[in-house]
């Protein structure tokens, strides 16, 4: 375990934090895609259009992003065990009473309090793996997180789908259950990690100052945030091109996604030995170029039967990637792990955003998925730059 004045005494193994980091995505990133496929049960129970009823996938994402601005200096005053806990506390209770709710306001309501009770735990796991594991192992403990929501995203629509047969106040107490039980996981095992002195000092937005007056940290911010809109691009818009030129059925859209997801997860679980043989730097390079070339490849298919071993073969390229650039932000800084976390978080909304509000175009004025092609590629490229002008692949970056 890496040496350093923030950890207590409490020990925490290698294995342990692996199944911590993994528990607490899958249960966030569960209970975040679970309300897309309750949708059109919603409209009906609620009594609401279907453009009103996309507003409760929306309230979780905006009760997070907001928050998560906030939630990042906090908890980098505080022990982060006491946040997490406290935060998934929230979680619970705003969870457990969605399905208590009882018209489209007071739903909606409880899904933006979750999603901010939210912003205050998955930063925690993050910003902590870097401190309480080797750094031989950091990259491969983030893969147990990112495979934790790859899943997530893999099992979330169909969870959502089965348990909703039974009602749909049902996912929501199934998701609150699950999140008491990660909650004493993470009280038995979550080991106390104290903020460095000098970061629980001055200002509550403290920490965004040393954010700002670091150069590379900066430009690794922005690479990121170009990179995820990309990214969003290529992966929000797949279901719309399936049906759109396969007449692919809602059906076999969502057996095609969890072929395409368990990709994801494949990747986050396993690339952490290719990481180790490539070393970082050589791995973003090489991670972020092997996905826009596969991406580009999508631009000549022409069945879904190619379509989707394609988009499988981006997913796992894309699990291994994932926490290589999680790992490259915190590189940048010991004093605000936890705010550097949460602007991450921040700028993947901000990307799903701009990626959703361009993205329909490009597969509407283009053949196929073309022109998504082109346009993620592109971000991926100006992704590099960035990074490149940072100093990612010059030399190892000595946190500030």
């Amino acid at each position: 375990m890496t040496s350093s004045p923030n950890v207590s005494l409490r020990s925490v193994s290698e294995p342990t934090m692996r199944l911590i980091s993994f528990a607490t995505l899958f249960v966030i990133g569960t209970d975040t895609f679970l309300t897309a496929p309750l949708l059109p049960l919603l409209q009906r129970e609620l009594g609401v259009s279907v453009s009103r009823s996309g507003w409760l996938v929306s309230a979780y994402a905006l009760g997070y992003a907001v928050f998560a601005l906030v939630a990042g200096p906090l908890s980098d005053r505080f022990d982060r065990r006491t946040v997490l806990l406290s935060g998934l506390v929230g979680f619970t209770v705003f969870t457990a009473a969605c399905g208590g709710t009882w018209d489209f306001w007071s739903l909606f309501t409880t899904r933006l309090l979750a999603g901010v009770a939210a912003a205050f735990v998955t930063p925690q796991i993050w910003a902590a793996i870097p401190v309480t594991v080797p750094a031989s192992s950091i990259v491969g403990t983030m893969g147990y997180a990112t495979a934790g929501l790859a899943i997530a995203q893999v099992v979330g629509i169909p969870i959502g789908s089965f348990l909703s047969s039974l009602g749909w106040r049902v996912p929501f107490l199934v998701i609150a259950s699950a999140s008491v039980l990660l909650w004493i996981l993470l009280y038995a095992r979550f080991p106390n990690v104290r903020p460095v002195d000098a970061a629980s000092q001055g200002r509550l937005l403290a920490p965004y100052a040393q954010v700002g007056r670091s150069r590379p940290l900066m430009l690794s911010l922005t690479a990121y945030l170009v990179f995820q809109t990309g990214n969003f691009a290529a992966l929000s818009f797949i279901g719309s091109w399936f049906a759109q030129d396969f007449g692919a059925s809602q059906t076999v859209i969502g057996s095609a996604m969890i072929v395409i997801g368990l990709g994801n997860a494949v990747g986050s679980l396993t690339g952490s030995r290719l990481v180790a043989r490539l070393g970082q730097q050589r791995s973003l390079l090489f991670g972020i170029i092997a996905l826009g070339t596969i991406y580009l490849g999508t631009a000549l298919v022409g069945t879904l039967r190619v379509a989707v071993p394609v988009l499988a073969l981006a997913m796992l390229v894309a699990g291994f990637l994932f926490p290589v650039l999680m790992s490259e932000l915190q590189s940048h800084t010991d004093l605000a792990r936890g705010t550097v976390s949460s602007l991450s978080n921040a700028a993947m909304y901000a990307g799903t955003t701009i990626s959703g509000a361009i993205g329909g175009q490009l597969l509407t004025r283009f053949t196929g998925y073309s022109g998504i092609a082109v346009f993620t590629a592109a971000a991926y490229l100006v992704a590099l730059g960035t990074y490149a002008l940072g100093g990612a692949f010059r030399r190892p970056v000595s946190p500030s």
